[in-house]
């Protein structure tokens, strides 16, 4: 994709379509990440959604949280561009701060109630500069505030690895009319993203100043952590 594509909603419908095949479970993850966010918050939160493009976050959190605002940060202007779109949709742009770049872009003392990183930090290839990027998330979210994370992870090096990697070609090769040529392209692409051990992801939210951390989802090659800054 380039910033000069036209954006319409058949490209936003195929791209939840393909979101949605690589992670199956995707709609429960987001229900407990909703649940989660509103049993640590107030009816008037202000949450920071890191990754927004695509506009899940929005489409989610918007419509049953009528008082809740957002700051929507996103680095890809084509991703944040299906956010926009979305929100509009939803009548709520009122709601909603869109920041084209990383969290670093959003003012230090815009101080959030609540934050999500949903399925960037394996987009982000140096380990320093995931360690930042938490550490500016931590930087805008009150203390005790709940932050979510989901990430593909795993240890490239163990055999349940390569397992898990061909439950998910088995997938999609079961849900689509991909040949099995194109998914060990697909495979190999996915290889070289930045996978994590979830030890090393704990240690990541530790270091970034996030305690209570735990695990509350898992399919294939995808996790999530729920944590409050300390």
């Amino acid at each position: 994709m380039t910033d000069k594509m036209t954006f319409n909603k058949e490209m936003a419908t195929e791209y939840d379509r393909g979101v949605r095949r690589t992670l199956p479970t995707y709609d429960s993850m987001f229900r407990l990440v909703q649940t989660y966010l509103r049993t640590h918050t107030t009816q008037q939160a202000h949450v920071l959604v890191v990754g927004a493009g695509g506009g899940t976050e929005l489409a989610t959190l918007g419509p049953t949280n009528p008082e809740w605002t957002f700051t929507a940060v996103d680095p890809a202007a084509p991703m944040l561009a299906f956010a926009r779109m979305k929100a509009d949709d939803l009548q709520m742009t009122d709601r909603v701060a869109f920041i084209e770049g990383t969290v670093a872009k959003v003012e230090a003392a815009n101080i959030h109630d609540a934050a999500t990183c949903m399925l960037v930090l394996h987009f982000i290839p140096d380990v320093d500069e995931k360690r930042r990027q938490l550490k500016s998330i931590r930087q805008r979210l009150k203390p005790g505030a709940p932050f979510v994370l989901a990430s593909m992870y795993g240890d490239t090096n163990a055999p349940e690895f390569d397992e898990l990697v061909a439950l998910w070609k088995a997938y999609w090769l079961d849900a689509t009319s991909l040949t099995t040529t194109e998914m060990d392209e697909m495979e190999n692409t996915i290889r070289q993203l930045s996978f994590l051990p979830e030890e090393d992801i704990v240690g990541l939210l530790q270091e970034a100043g996030f305690g209570s951390i735990a695990k509350f989802f898992t399919t294939t090659l995808f996790g999530g952590w729920i944590c409050k800054a300390q």
